[in-house]
C-alpha cells in the first residue's frame, strides 16, 4: 500500500499543462508523421543553403531536418558527413569528453517491454548500493581509472527517491583518492532518472546536479503507450515529455535529451528530438545541452528486444548521427558503449563530442571485480568494454584531444551562457586550454605507457596551438602547465 501511495503522488498534472499550447503538446503541433510524409528532396542550391545554416550554427527548422533525410545521394550524403564533422570542429574543437555511467539501483515500478529493469522481470537480482558502496565504485572510477565525470543512474523506486539521489551525489563529490602525482576525484556528477517534479529538481541542483538527462525512448504516441502501462508511471507520456521544462524552471539549465533507436521509425525519432530542443527554446530560451541516441539492445528476459520491426541498420544509424550533428550544430552529441568499438570509431568522425569508457552497468561492478556481463544484474548487454586507457589511445591516434574539463560548470558556463558561447566559438577557446590541463593531469597520474606515448605528440600540439592562436593568454596557460606537471592539480580557466 505504501508503494502505491508513492506512485499515485509522483505526476503532477499542473507541471504538465502550464507547458502546453491550447491543450495541445509540440509533438502534437509538430506533426512530425505528416512533415516526413510530405518531405521533399532538396535540390542541390537549396542542399547547401541547409548546410551553409547549420556551419553558421544555427538549429534548423523541422523542414529543413526533414528535406536531409529524403536526400538519397551518396555523394551529397558524404558532403553531409563531411560538414558535420566541421560543425563539430568549429564549435567543440577537436575534443572527446569522456565519463563513465554508475547505476546506483536497479528498483523499478515502471513495466517498460524493452527492459531488464522491468518490475515484472522477477529473475532480476535487485540492488541499492549503500553510501560505502558507493564510496568503493568512485574509489575504483576517479582513483583507479581516472574518470572526472560519472552519469548515475537510478530506477523509478522509493528506494533510489530524490532524497537517495541527494545522499548519493554528495558522497560522489566527497571522496578524493590520491594518483601517482596528484589525485583523483569526480568533477561532475549527472544524472540520468526518471521525471521529477520541480521541487524534486531544485534539491537535485542544490546537492551539485550537472546535467540532467530523461530520454523520451520513443515520440510517437501509439508506440509509446503500447511500450509502458497506462497504470505505471511512465505511462504518463506528458509527464516525461516536459521533464526538461521543470528542470529549466528548477534552475537545471543543462539537460540531455535523448530517444531509444528501435522502439519505431528512426526517421520520426530525429524530428520528435529536433522539435524537443525548439520547444524547450522557445518557452525557456535555452535548447538541450546533450542529445543521446542509444540503439534498442538485448535485454534480460524482455523479449520486445528480438521482435521490434524498427531495428536501425548500420548505415541508418550513422545516418541519424549526421542529420542530428547538421540539425542543431551547438548540442553536443554522445555516443555509448551499446555501441561496437568499431561503430563509435565511425561516429568520432561525424562529430559526436562525448562518450563512456571503462564501462560497467551491472550494480556494483566497478568495485567488485567482475568483468563478465550478467544479463539478471544489468539492463541490457553492452557493445564495447574497453578501458579509457584504450579508448585514449584511440583517440589519440586519429588526432583528438580526451578532455576531462568540468571548469565551465564551475565558472558559471552553463545555460544560456554556454548555449551563446558555443554559437561564437567563444567556448572553444576556454575548453583547447582546460582540455590540455586535465588532458596532462590524467597522463602523468593514470596513462599506461603507450598512451601516454601515443598522447604527447597530441598534447605537444594543441600547446603550439595555443601559443599560436592565444598569444596574450599563453604565458598565465604556460604557468598552469607547469604547475599541473609538478602535481599540482584542477587549476582551470
Amino acid at each position: 500500500m505504501e508503494l502505491q501511495n508513492w506512485i499515485s503522488e509522483r505526476i503532477k498534472p499542473d507541471e504538465i499543462t502550464k507547458y502546453l499550447h491550447n491543450g495541445k503538446d509540440f509533438i502534437e503541433r509538430a506533426d512530425i508523421g505528416a512533415k516526413i510524409a510530405g518531405a521533399v528532396k532538396p535540390d542541390k542550391h537549396q542542399f547547401r543553403d541547409i548546410l551553409a545554416k547549420s556551419l553558421s550554427i544555427t538549429t534548423l527548422s523541422l523542414e529543413e531536418t526533414a528535406g536531409l533525410l529524403k536526400v538519397d545521394d551518396p555523394e551529397l550524403w558524404a558532403e553531409m558527413r563531411a560538414t558535420g564533422l566541421r560543425v563539430k570542429k568549429k564549435v567543440y574543437d577537436n575534443r572527446i569528453v569522456t565519463f563513465a555511467p554508475l547505476y546506483l539501483g536497479n528498483y523499478c515500478v515502471n513495466e517498460c517491454l524493452y527492459c531488464g529493469f522491468r518490475c515484472a522481470n522477477r529473475g532480476a537480482k535487485r540492488r541499492v548500493l549503500s553510501p560505502e558502496e558507493i564510496a568503493n565504485e568512485v574509489k575504483v572510477l576517479a582513483g583507479g581509472i581516472g574518470h572526472k565525470r560519472l552519469i548515475a543512474v537510478y530506477g523509478e523506486h522509493p528506494r533510489t527517491d530524490v532524497g537517495y539521489m541527494v545522499d548519493s551525489i554528495r558522497k560522489m563529490y566527497s571522496i578524493k583518492v590520491k594518483t601517482k602525482k596528484g589525485f583523483g576525484q569526480i568533477r561532475r556528477v549527472n544524472v540520468n532518472a526518471a521525471p521529477l517534479s520541480v521541487g524534486e529538481l531544485a534539491a537535485l541542483k542544490e546537492a551539485g546536479l550537472g546535467t540532467y538527462q530523461v530520454f523520451q525512448e520513443t515520440y510517437h504516441l501509439p508506440t509509446y503507450g503500447k511500450l509502458h502501462p497506462r497504470h505505471t508511471i511512465k505511462g504518463n507520456y506528458r509527464w516525461r515529455l516536459y521533464a526538461m521544462h521543470r528542470a529549466m524552471e528548477a534552475g537545471v539549465d543543462d539537460v540531455g535529451l535523448g530517444a531509444l533507436f528501435g522502439l519505431y521509425d528512426w526517421r520520426y525519432e530525429v524530428l520528435g528530438l529536433v522539435a524537443h530542443t525548439t520547444d524547450l527554446e522557445a518557452q525557456l530560451g535555452i535548447g538541450c545541452h546533450t542529445i543521446s541516441f542509444p540503439r534498442l539492445e538485448p535485454a534480460f528476459n524482455a523479449p520486445y528486444t528480438d521482435t521490434t520491426q524498427y531495428k536501425v541498420s548500420e548505415e541508418d544509424f550513422k545516418k541519424l548521427i549526421t542529420v542530428i550533428r547538421l540539425a542543431v550544430p551547438h548540442t553536443g552529441l554522445i555516443i555509448t558503449a551499446r555501441e561496437t568499438a568499431a561503430m563509435r570509431r565511425e561516429a568520432v568522425e561525424l562529430g559526436i563530442t562525448q562518450t563512456d569508457a571503462s564501462t560497467k552497468i551491472g550494480i556494483g561492478a566497478y568495485s567488485d571485480g567482475t568483468d563478465t556481463q550478467k544479463g539478471d544484474r544489468q539492463q541490457f548487454i553492452l557493445g564495447d568494454t574497453r578501458s579509457l586507457d584504450e579508448l585514449i589511445r584511440e583517440f589519440a591516434g586519429m588526432g583528438y584531444i580526451t578532455s576531462f574539463c568540468t571548469a565551465g560548470y564551475r565558472c558559471g558556463r552553463t545555460g544560456e551562457c554556454i548555449m551563446k558561447l558555443l554559437r561564437t566559438g567563444e567556448e572553444g577557446k576556454f575548453c583547447k586550454l582546460n582540455a590540455v590541463l586535465t588532458f596532462r593531469e590524467w597522463l602523468d597520474d593514470f596513462a599506461s605507457p603507450a598512451t601516454k606515448t601515443a598522447g604527447e605528440p597530441v598534447i605537444a600540439k594543441e600547446i603550439e596551438e595555443v601559443k599560436t592562436k592565444m598569444p596574450r593568454i599563453f604565458p598565465q596557460f604556460a604557468e598552469y602547465y607547469h604547475k599541473i606537471c609538478n602535481g599540482e592539480r584542477d587549476l582551470y580557466f
